[in-house]
């Protein structure tokens, strides 16, 4: 999901090939006494107010943006900025509230854990895993079934591997693709790739053993490696790709850099911006590679379905524009169906729709680009939990990775079957 980001890390990067490789050195970026507030306007003065913040200071960091009037903005402060910035706040009577006193714990939380759990060497889903850790499994199902493929899209800027398998039970099938993990920071994405990919491979409820084998899944949890390794090893709030840009600026955002309608809306020229559309369309050797990949598929994908956090919402194109997609009514519809399917084990609400409408002006998304260049129809961006009035954003508590898993397997049984029963893949059945 978008969120306007600064970077507070500090980094140091000696830029040595090495094996083709840049080798970056870089210290651990913290956030010890940055502030979280929830900001919550309640007109359209204080909501265009805070929204300028944004643009304007380089010391906050906007982890839930608001749509509109009356929602709120969860925004980290850094310390010294909070005298200024609560000033500005009170000044025009917009309402505030402190959620976190020190980010930086659960940060520091996090860390250790996981440190405990790598030394365990279990691949599961009762935490979050480590890029090589998910390599390694994929790697591992290859040589376990004899319907999983390896699938090798290039190289990222860092020359890591865009990795992803093919899991067939018959050629010729309709193909569906998987997307996770292109915003780093995002760490519940790639954790719920591969627990859907699991499933399909282990599952014996009839629902899902019907999908998995109607279909050919092309499944690639993590299309961002260098940015999600960045936020194991350096700053946890990182978002974009690795790539320099100046002296400071590192990355471009890997969902605004994909060539339709590239830069149009929900962009930044701003280098050092976390929604930075990049110097070009396909700038980024990630989303290029990628785009590529799938490019050859062309006529063998019948859905493309990219995984975000958060703010439980079912989103479908356009992103650029306010008009309808040639196809919206079904996409609609079939997006109600998903989300009250997705509700009914653990009552987990949604809300769902196009792109424009439902969050904000956003182009070169690579879902949009799947629809608009690739003619791929069904077309969708889950944002996953937790929901916009949930403090803890991106540090989804590892507790929820299953049930986040087992809810969102659910709701693409229903979004295939519904696709299924209109027609989207008689031409591939």
């Amino acid at each position: 999901m978008q969120r306007s980001v600064a970077y507070f890390g500090t980094v140091l990067v000696l830029a040595v090939a090495f094996g083709g490789a840049a080798i970056e050195a870089a210290e651990l970026a913290r956030y010890d006494n940055y502030r979280l507030y929830q900001v919550t306007p309640q007109s359209e003065e204080q909501f265009e107010a805070v929204a300028s913040m944004a643009k304007v200071s380089d010391s906050l960091i906007f982890l839930e943006t608001a749509r509109k009037v009356g929602e709120r903005f969860d925004i980290i402060v850094a310390p010294h900025k909070l005298a200024d910035f609560t000033e500005a706040l009170e000044a025009d009577y917009i309402p505030h509230t402190v959620i976190d006193e020190n980010v930086q714990r659960s940060f520091d939380t996090e860390r250790s854990r996981l440190k405990n759990k790598r030394a365990k060497g279990v691949f599961d889903w009762s935490d979050y895993h480590a890029l090589d850790e998910i390599h390694a499994w994929l790697d591992k199902l290859a040589g376990e079934h004899r319907e999983v493929e390896l699938l090798d899209a290039g190289r990222s800027h860092q020359n890591r591997t865009l990795k992803g398998v093919k899991v067939s039970y018959g050629e010729g099938r309709p193909g569906v693709f998987l997307e996770g993990g292109i915003h780093a920071r995002e760490w519940i994405s790639p954790a719920t790739v591969t627990y859907i990919l699991n499933e399909l491979l282990t599952s014996q409820d009839p629902q899902v053993r019907a999908i998995a084998e109607k279909f050919d899944w092309y499944v690639f949890p993590n299309v961002n490696p260098d940015g999600y390794v960045h936020t194991f090893d350096v700053d946890r709030l990182w978002r974009k790709t690795r790539k320099q840009y100046g002296l400071f600026c590192f990355g471009a955002d890997p969902n605004r850099n994909w060539d339709f309608h590239w830069a149009e809306q929900g962009t930044s020229n701003n280098a050092c911006a976390d929604t930075y559309a990049g110097p070009s369309a396909f700038s980024e050797v990630e989303t290029k590679s990628m785009a590529a990949f799938v490019d050859s598929l062309k006529g063998k994908l019948g859905a493309y379905i990219a995984f975000h956090s958060y703010s439980q919402l079912l989103l479908f194109p356009y992103g650029h524009t306010a008009e309808h997609s040639p196809n919206h009514k079904d996409l609609d519809e079939i997006a109600e169906a998903t989300v009250q399917s997705l509700a009914k084990r653990y009552g987990t609400q949604y809300e769902y729709g196009n792109v424009y409408d439902a969050i904000y002006p956003a182009s070169g998304s690579s879902v949009d680009w799947g629809y608009g260049v690739q003619d791929i129809k069904i077309a969708y961006t889950y944002e996953l939990r937790p929901d916009s009035g949930s403090w803890n954003g991106f540090i989804l508590p590892p507790r929820e990775i299953v049930p986040t898993g087992e809810e969102t397997l659910d709701s693409l049984v229903t979004l295939l079957e519904e696709s299924s029963a209109r027609g989207y893949y008689n031409q591939k059945d």
